[in-house]
């Protein structure tokens, strides 16, 4: 037969190909080791290819470093970017600078982060078509690295935050991130903000037409007064201002002709159909008491107003979950407790049987079933949830609110058990060992969330625990591992399966880093050297032992191939 001639030269092109073949093994091998990721990391200097310098040297932050910069970052594409009409602001200059504009638009970016760095060019266009159309208004940017207090005073959760300054006062840029939508949104609030209503027959579509409004009762329509409420019109983006010199206006929205002026009122076609503004005539304060009093006291949501409920300046919020059937039970209640808080916390009415809003939003938080819950959130970039116990009672509920107004509740975090041993090259991390394992100040973290049934997660397990191990002896570094499906944190958020987030040490105020680029163990070992906030270097195993263990396992492998070999003939 003709297969068994074949045999001998079937052999002898393989004998012939075993030290090719065995090359291209230990090549495979040596991409799997130590030594390779090292050189090809650039991490060997090139006047010390054997030495290996030890950490903490002068040499230790070499040219390598340079290799691994980001190119959009370059000086070169710096130089691209006009930013001469954007004021660098500090902590030092940053109270004086806001004193001293009426209109101002800061940018807390963090140097590192791919979209403040998208958005420069265009916040840069933005600030010169400003200042080349005359505006009074002024663009302004803060390292929020270097003035992490500044950051923090101001409630900077991410990268990029925009916050729009009238007077001192702020509100967060809400709008795309583009020149034209930044020059649109800024020139609308440079505007004038409020209509004059001279006529009973304008106020009577206004009061017909507008679901809130406001109205200023006034001796002119221009000078101070008119001016903060312009201003204040500026900082609220939901609600129509008006002001009006007219008694007979000023008695449509419920105002007496005879009133002090300037006289204030909110009108809304809810319940509670007015409020009178009592305080100072200042803008700031003027739009304080529209933010704490433009929304009903209790809030039933839905598509439609979802964004003015979750976008309030009013962050905190108490949620009531209850089925339709029985909802006039529980409702009453809730309006009840809701009274002592207006202007402090939103109380949220959700459907809970309602396909549309109720099921996406209690899933969101966690609720499962038809139980009535009552839950607080802090609506904000920390998304802490806590749960009422016990009774669903006037008085439980006051309290629980009092108590989440005051920080004095303990947020709910889903959370398996805490390891009884974490010894492995990659760390375990659950809800409730983040803060000691990722938020460590004195370690630089890599932190994959991952789901079990995840398939991209799977296949990048062999290579996750690969770079653990390869890392292991660095003391300053931690790879660690969170299953997202079991496990929350507000700092560990997780944007699809596996999300692989660096936290690095001395900067975990800040938000994470994610790592976006190819799943292999030489690019995400270039990533940690590139963000590490401590340096390291990883060092050469002895090359004697090096070379026993390369022969040993050359030996053997060389021995097994020819076992099979003889097997298979």
């Amino acid at each position: 037969m003709s297969t068994p001639r074949s045999l001998p030269l079937v052999l002898l092109l393989l004998l012939l190909a075993t030290p090719f073949l065995l090359s291209l093994s230990l090549a495979s091998a040596r991409d799997d080791d130590l030594d390779y990721i090292i050189d090809n990391a650039g991490d060997i200097p090139a006047n010390d290819p054997e030495g290996w310098l030890q950490e903490g040297s002068p040499e230790d932050d070499s040219d390598s470093e340079d290799l691994f910069d980001d190119p959009s970052s370059s000086s070169d594409s710096d130089a691209e970017i006009d930013e001469a009409h954007v004021v660098p602001l500090t902590a030092a200059n940053f109270s004086s600078f806001l004193a001293a504009r009426r209109h101002v638009m800061v940018e807390f970016y963090a140097p590192w982060c791919g979209h403040c760095q998208a958005l420069a060019p265009d916040y840069a266009a933005a600030a010169t078509h400003l200042v080349e159309h005359n505006l009074d208004v002024a663009l302004a940017k803060v390292d929020a690295t270097e003035e992490a207090e500044l950051a923090e005073a101001y409630g900077v959760q991410g990268f990029p935050t925009l916050l729009f300054f009238v007077d001192g006062v702020h509100k967060e840029y809400p709008g795309e991130r583009t020149k034209d939508a930044i020059v649109a949104w800024v020139t609308k609030k440079l505007g004038p903000g409020v209509q004059n209503v001279t006529t009973v027959d304008d106020a009577q579509k206004i009061i017909t037409g507008d679901d809130t409004a406001i109205l200023a009762f006034l001796h002119p329509l221009s000078g101070a007064h008119s001016y903060e409420l312009a201003a204040a019109s500026r900082l609220e983006d939901t609600v129509n201002f008006y002001q009006t010199t007219s008694p007979d206006v000023a008695k449509l929205f419920h105002i007496d002709p005879e009133a002090k002026r300037p006289s204030v009122v909110l009108l809304k076609k809810e319940e509670e159909k007015l409020v009178v503004y009592d305080g100072e005539f200042r803008a700031s304060a003027i739009a304080e008491f529209v933010s704490a009093n433009k929304l009903p006291l209790i809030t039933t949501l839905t598509q439609e107003n979802a964004p003015a409920i979750f976008d309030s300046p009013i962050k905190k919020q108490i949620l009531l979950f209850a089925v339709a059937s029985e909802s006039s039970k529980f409702l009453p209640i809730f309006k009840e407790a809701a009274k002592p808080y207006k202007g402090n916390l939103l109380f949220v009415f959700v459907e809970r049987d309602n396909e549309e809003v109720g099921e996406p939003v209690a899933n969101y938080f966690g609720i499962t079933g038809q139980e009535t819950t009552v839950l607080a959130y802090t609506g904000n970039e920390d998304a802490k949830k806590f749960f009422l116990s016990g009774e669903m009672s006037l008085e439980n509920i006051k309290e629980f609110a009092q108590d989440f107004l005051e920080d004095k509740l303990t947020p709910f975090y889903k959370s398996d058990p805490v390891p009884e041993s974490n010894d492995e090259d990659v760390k375990i991390v659950v809800g409730k060992n983040l803060d000691q394992i990722v938020l460590d100040e004195s370690k630089d973290v890599l932190l994959e969330i991952y789901a079990p049934w995840c398939g991209h997660c799977q296949t990048l397990e062999p290579t996750y625990n690969k770079l653990a191990k390869h890392l292991r002896g660095i003391d300053s570094l931690v790879i660690a591992k969170m299953d997202g499906t079991n496990n929350e944190h507000p700092r560990a958020k997780p944007d699809g399966f596996p999300t692989i987030l660096f936290y690095p040490a001395g900067k975990k105020s800040f938000e994470p880093i994610t790592f976006e680029g190819d799943r292999t163990v030489v690019e995400m070992y270039k990533f940690i050297k590139k963000h590490a906030s401590i340096p390291f270097k990883l060092k050469r195993a002895d090359s004697s032992l090096a070379r026993t263990e390369s022969s040993k396992s050359s030996g053997s492998t060389h021995r097994e191939k020819s076992s099979n070999l003889k097997d298979e003939l």
